[in-house]
């Protein structure tokens, strides 16, 4: 008897969340309890399945098979994920669906597994080819980030032995044919899921087709060594947080008889007290006293090429963006620079003489200006709400 869709078993829509996932097995569970159904000799079969279902979701590579796949017949196979197939025994590629045709072999090792067959495959502890890549961060300043810099960046990676020049063999080395892969290299598996057989490299020769007795005590027989190197690292202007850089070449040999693969940089900007990047240009807060924006003037801002200034124009409100052109971030592709954005914050002070008040008063009288809007308004609310 074919098994139930398991959404619908659940009552489930396809794209339901784990917590929803979750409710309704505990819900359904309850419901279907052989302890709470004494009676009913379909009871268990039920609970058993709901089970199933709960396992199937609660693991995102399951789920991912099941939704592409679906599942068919238990027979002895019992929960779609146990012993061999993981979808209860039925070959989900039945019918020459899949694409390498039945009884086909893939050489996983020189073809490019991304996208859904390489996560099936991972769901088997087949991984990619190791190409020797080395990732690495590099960080930088936020003006080194605007203006390029030269930096040396060190790092770990794997090199040629010396002793044994990459052969992995000593001086009273020998050589037998790898059991594991009876000298060939390569080693063909079959899985239940798939119907072909995968070939990948042999990991216990790397490939070669034989293993080495008393190998090179530098290397242990593998040929390749860890090693510090040293790169120097040209960061051009205007590079942003999150930039990456490749240097070919220069990571690790995946095999003493490969090339090495490259070293792949991610840039990191340090965040910058007081700047910030928005764009190609530069944005910062400039505090300014009360007379200077009701009057104007002219104020000293810091800038990336050092200290600037910028003309504040007469009644300059509080939270004003004023531009200074031409002091931002060098631009990579269309040339020049961008500018700073300098927002405006009106600094008030906090301690006044008797005569600075006097003259603040004064002012405020002569403008015929409430100086205390605030607590007269909330007097006016009062009446308002105490009126009989």
């Amino acid at each position: 008897m074919a098994k139930r869709d398991y959404y619908e078993l659940l009552g489930i829509p396809k794209g339901a969340t784990a917590d929803e996932i979750k409710a309704a097995f505990r819900k359904a569970a309850a419901k279907h309890h052989p302890d709470l159904n004494p009676g009913d000799p379909q009871a268990a079969e039920r609970f058993k399945e709901l089970n199933e279902a709960h396992q199937v979701f609660s693991d995102p590579q399951k789920r991912l098979m099941y939704d592409r796949f679906g599942v068919e017949g238990g027979g002895a196979a019992g929960s779609p994920f146990a012993g061999g197939s993981p979808f209860g025994g039925a070959n989900p590629f039945a019918g020459g669906g899949f694409p390498f045709g039945q009884g086909g072999v893939v050489d996983i090792g020189d073809i490019a597994v991304d996208g859904f067959l390489g996560d099936l495959l991972g769901v088997f502890g087949v991984g990619k080819g190791d190409k020797g890549d080395v990732k690495r961060s590099l960080e930088i300043t936020f003006e080194e980030a605007a203006f390029g810099c030269v930096k040396n960046l060190s790092f770990e990676r794997l090199e040629v032995c010396g002793d044994c020049t990459g052969s992995g063999q000593g001086a009273n080395s020998r050589i037998e044919t790898c059991p594991a892969c009876s000298g060939k290299g390569r080693i063909r598996f079959q899985q239940g899921l798939l119907p072909l057989a995968v070939e990948r490299e042999c990991t216990r020769c790397k490939g070669r087709g034989r293993t080495i007795v008393d190998p090179c005590k530098g290397c242990h027989g593998a040929g390749l060594i860890q090693k510090t190197h040293k790169v120097e690292v040209t960061i051009p202007a205007g590079t942003d947080h999150g930039s990456a850089k490749v240097v070919p070449g220069a990571g690790s040999r995946p095999r003493s008889d490969r090339s090495p693969g490259d070293l792949l940089i991610t840039v990191e900007v340090k965040p910058h007290p007081f700047f910030k990047r928005q764009g190609d240009d530069v944005v910062c807060t400039v505090p300014i006293g009360f007379p200077t924006a009701a009057l104007g003037g002219e104020v000293a801002v810091p800038t990336l090429d050092g200290k600037g200034a910028m003309k504040v124009p007469a009644g300059t409100q509080p939270g004003a963006t004023l531009r200074l052109k031409g002091k931002g971030i060098p631009r990579r592709t269309l040339g020049g620079r961008g500018d700073q954005l300098v927002l405006v914050s009106l600094e008030v002070p906090t301690k006044l003489t008797d005569h600075q008040k006097e003259l603040l008063l004064a002012f405020a009288t002569a403008r015929g200006d409430d100086v205390q809007p605030v607590q007269r308004g909330f007097v006016e609310k009062g009446k308002v709400l105490f009126q009989d």
